[in-house]
């Protein structure tokens, strides 16, 4: 009843052996991060995607979402100890780009030091315009 409410140990340390504890995973190794800025004339998207072959990922735009999608493979041998590892680890990430866009511009990919930073273009109308004030006399 009441006592349902109260934790069963509040000093307790998360192990990595719980099974129900997603955030405490040793298997979690997937790229994470995608982030969203703009200056006057674009917008970018940045994602980090760490140990990825840039020809690896698949970038797609299309009515306003932007995909990030890769997929990295790893093989590892050793025939003196009779080892062999091979691991494979996919991402996806969708982001909705927002903004009046510049699509007949074509938008830019960069890939640098384990980080995708794609570049769109602004259209001229989505810039913001200074008005000047004129006397009235």
């Amino acid at each position: 009843m009441a006592f349902d409410l109260i934790p069963g140990n509040i000093f307790r340390v998360p192990s990595i052996f719980d099974e129900d504890d997603s955030n405490w995973s040793i298997t979690n190794q997937t790229p994470s991060g995608i982030s969203i800025s703009e200056d006057d004339k674009f917008v970018f998207v940045t994602t980090a995607l760490p140990g990825v072959d840039e020809k690896d990922v698949d970038i797609t735009f299309d009515k306003g979402i932007l995909w990030v999608k890769g997929e990295t493979k790893e093989e590892e041998s050793d025939k003196k100890r009779k080892f062999f590892r091979k691991s494979t680890s996919s991402f996806s990430y969708r982001v909705g780009v927002p903004g009046e866009l510049d699509l007949s511009v074509e938008p830019e990919a960069t890939y640098k030091n384990g980080v995708m930073t794609i570049k769109f273009t602004k259209s001229p109308v989505a810039q913001p315009k200074k008005i000047s004030v004129k006397s009235s006399k």
